[in-house]
């Protein structure tokens, strides 16, 4: 059976992928932001990579546009291309996915009644692969790890709310427990914490909301889920938004975490950088509200 084993928290910040990729992580003013993925890239490598990591994150403005933004899709390919951000594709390679996986966990979310809008070609940007480089290290000839993208909109209103968020990394937690492969999974939720990248707040940073954010994350409270888009848009400013992205793959955890490792930096472009690495303490999968009674052949399809 498929298990979840960690999630991690990590913005996604497109300079750094620019400081990976020219070789200048060591250099300041990038290399206190680097320096907190030390922990991790060692923790991955001693305790074992995960075979599958389902990566939330959002587009941007790369395989969709104002012509269609779907809340939320998966994709479903054996393979992702790097998407051409107007100054060529990020020297990466391709992201390979796990097309088993992906359909079963697009399955069982249709039928936990979720709306996925399902990618069989997708290029992706700095929203996916910026973490990647931050866990893996910059100069990779193939990522270490198969990839289940799932992105959602963050970049347009209406973005789901944090609840919507977090019952889908629930429902999510319920489809990787029915698939019968021996698999080790990680969800990572990604995103840039407290920033505003216009108008006359621009260049907004919340080091105390922001830290207040990353310790809700941690052991059995539930209140960041009821948290709503205008606090967001208040304290952590229009881009902050994305952080409902991080609710995903808390949902994913079960009811209680445990913090492995925590980095927190400012300044990182015009974003502050938050990165989180959780142990689902109780992993225990929540029951689905919708496959229960007569929708009992629905659960029995997805398992």
């Amino acid at each position: 059976m498929a298990r979840i084993t960690a999630g991690i928290a990590c913005s996604h910040i497109p300079v750094l992928g620019y400081a990976a990729d020219q070789g200048k992580a060591d250099e300041p003013p990038f290399k206190l932001a680097f320096d907190g993925f030390e922990w991790t890239r060692k923790w991955i490598a001693e305790e074992g990579r995960p075979d599958v990591v389902i990566l939330v994150y959002n587009d941007h403005a790369s395989a969709f546009d104002m012509n269609m933004i779907p809340t939320f899709a998966i994709g479903c390919a054996e393979r992702f291309g790097i998407a051409d951000e107007g100054f060529g594709p990020r020297p990466v390679p391709d992201v390979i996915g796990h097309p088993d996986l992906a359909w079963h966990i697009a399955q069982s979310l249709i039928l936990d009644e979720f709306d996925m809008t399902i990618m069989n070609d997708m290029a992706v940007d700095h929203g996916l692969t910026v973490p990647l480089t931050m866990m893996f290290g910059a100069g990779v000839e193939a990522w270490p790890v198969r990839v289940v993208p799932l992105a959602v909109n963050v970049v347009t209103y209406p973005p789901p709310s944090g609840n919507r968020c977090w019952l889908l990394g629930e429902a999510i937690a319920r489809a990787v427990a029915s698939f019968d492969e021996d698999l080790k999974v990680h969800v990572w939720g990604t995103g840039g914490m407290s920033h505003q990248l216009q108008g006359p707040r621009a260049g907004l940073i919340n080091r105390q909301w922001d830290n207040d954010f990353l310790d809700r994350l941690i052991g059995d409270t539930q209140t960041l889920r009821h948290v709503q888009h205008i606090e967001y848009l208040r304290e952590a400013g229009s881009e902050g938004i994305e952080l409902v992205m991080w609710l995903i793959m808390r949902g994913a955890l079960g009811r209680e975490t445990r913090a492995l490792h925590r980095h927190y930096h400012v300044p990182v472009s015009n974003s502050a950088l938050g990165h989180l690495v959780l142990d689902p303490v109780d992993p225990t999968v929540p029951p689905s509200p919708t496959l229960e009674g007569n929708n009992e052949a629905a659960q029995a399809t997805i398992q």
